[in-house]
């Protein structure tokens, strides 16, 4: 997986808010031709906490489909661990090669409530999983060196871009296990998440313009700072600045942006929204830049 960017599509919704699986499927198309190192279905890019299960199912089963062995399916899972493992069965009933357990709801929880929450999903399904922390899941070096002994827990994806902490728990961790970056937007940080051990990272951009996520990509393997640079500087950080203005626009942008591009994502669900025609303009204005930067149209 660190041989390319993570793909976290999104999930297709007609204008009703019904699930649309045919734009579902045209959208995965795009991202899988454009070569990711893994497919992470049914995320928080996704909208994994608007889907009901029967949503959920055809999602990840679709995913599975069109992928068709190519590269590994990551579909979440979350809630509370109850709900979290029949998530889990009816990603392992679809065919799904792992699970990205997403931050339990509402709750703050001391360190044994999150090793356990990983112990209760690990003892129930014979997928391996990936822990993420972020928002209220935040593992200590201790924890991560628990979580790390259950057999199928194979890593763990860092949304707190803490990086003193992080350099922690990689050096606490037993070799082969798997770290991820995470964080919104992780392109902005990911020099420095390479700097302490994490190179791979997920792409939100790959969803709406991979040629952009990749020509980054690609900067940042072969030490091209110039390009990595740039595309920060005339693309990346107007993007986040234009993310920040409302919450919710990590995920809405992103839709909006594969919008523009025609793809056939539809509109968040509530209680996200999509962007105000102020935003969407700014957005296409970015979006425009970035793509002339590695020499494509929108």
């Amino acid at each position: 997986m660190a041989r390319g960017v993570l793909s976290f599509p999104l999930t297709s919704f007609g204008d009703d808010g019904s699930l649309d699986p045919d734009g579902f499927r045209a959208h995965l198309a795009t991202q899988l031709a454009a070569g990711p190192g893994a497919v992470f279905p049914a995320c928080g890019t996704g909208e994994f906490f608007s889907l009901d299960e029967d949503e959920y199912r055809r999602v990840v089963t679709l995913a599975v489909q069109e992928t068709a062995g190519r590269v590994p399916v990551v579909a979440g899972t979350g809630y509370g661990w109850a709900q979290a493992v029949r998530f889990a069965r009816i990603a392992e009933e679809a065919g799904a090669d792992a699970l990205l357990v997403l931050p339990h709801y509402l709750v703050a929880a001391p360190q044994d409530g999150l090793v356990a929450q990983l112990e209760h999903i690990a003892a129930r399904t014979r997928l391996p999983l990936i822990a993420y922390q972020r928002g209220p899941v935040a593992f200590t070096a201790d924890s991560v060196r628990r979580i790390a002994a259950l057999p199928t827990v194979i890593g763990l994806k860092d949304g707190h871009s803490d990086l003193d902490r992080l350099q922690r728990l990689t050096l606490a961790a037993p070799e082969g296990f798997l770290f991820f970056n995470g964080a919104a937007t992780a392109e902005v940080q990911a020099r420095a998440y390479a700097t302490v051990g994490v190179p791979a990272y997920s792409s939100a951009v790959h969803a709406f313009a991979p040629e952009i996520a990749n020509a980054f990509f690609a900067a940042l393997r072969d030490g091209d700072d110039k390009t990595a640079d740039r595309l920060l500087r005339d693309f990346y950080v107007p993007l986040v600045e234009l993310r920040d203005r409302v919450p919710g626009y990590a995920v809405s942008l992103v839709k909006a942006a594969a919008r523009l591009r025609g793809r056939p994502v539809g509109p968040v669900r509530a209680p996200l929204t999509d962007p105000s025609a102020t935003d969407l303009a700014d957005l296409r204005t970015v979006l425009t830049t970035g793509l002339d930067l590695v020499g494509a149209t929108l």
